[in-house]
């Protein structure tokens, strides 16, 4: 599991195939428009749905920039968390062919896909897990700061 710090995990929704190239194709920057000065464990959750016209916007950019062939759409999870990573870091320049610059980029690290993804609706921003949520990772065995 991703290493534990003080600061407590908190949940950041990604839309989909987004959220499983950091889970699943290396994706090691999470590209947004503001700063976090969190650092530590966070559970990557995905949005509640995704439109063909982004799947297939997505799929191609993914293949075209990154060769990087995405799972058929119907078999990636929509409204769940469905792993965690390490937030080491949030910088304005990284050499990561996944920095896209004119943004914020969260530098991540060790991902970990969880064996079950756990319903979650989502929300903007940084979110702190819910009781229920941290039951669910329990059950899991994954153990949160």
């Amino acid at each position: 599991m991703p290493a534990a710090e003080k600061a407590g995990a908190k949940i950041l929704t990604i839309r989909q195939p987004w959220a499983w190239a950091i889970l699943h194709a290396g994706k090691n920057i999470e590209n947004r428009s503001w700063y976090t000065h969190h650092r530590g464990p966070l559970l990557i959750a995905s949005a509640a749905s995704i439109s063909l016209a982004d799947y297939e916007r997505s799929a191609r950019e993914l293949a075209q920039h990154y060769r990087i062939k995405i799972p058929p759409r119907g078999q990636l999870t929509c409204a769940a968390i469905l792993g965690m990573v390490d937030l080491v870091d949030c910088v304005e320049e990284h050499r990561s062919r996944w920095f896209t610059g004119d943004c914020y980029g969260f530098v991540l690290r060790n991902p970990v896909p969880f064996p079950k993804p756990i319903p979650w609706k989502g929300r903007l921003g940084l979110t702190p897990p819910t009781p229920a949520v941290r039951r669910r990772l329990t059950q899991l065995g994954i153990k949160l700061p």
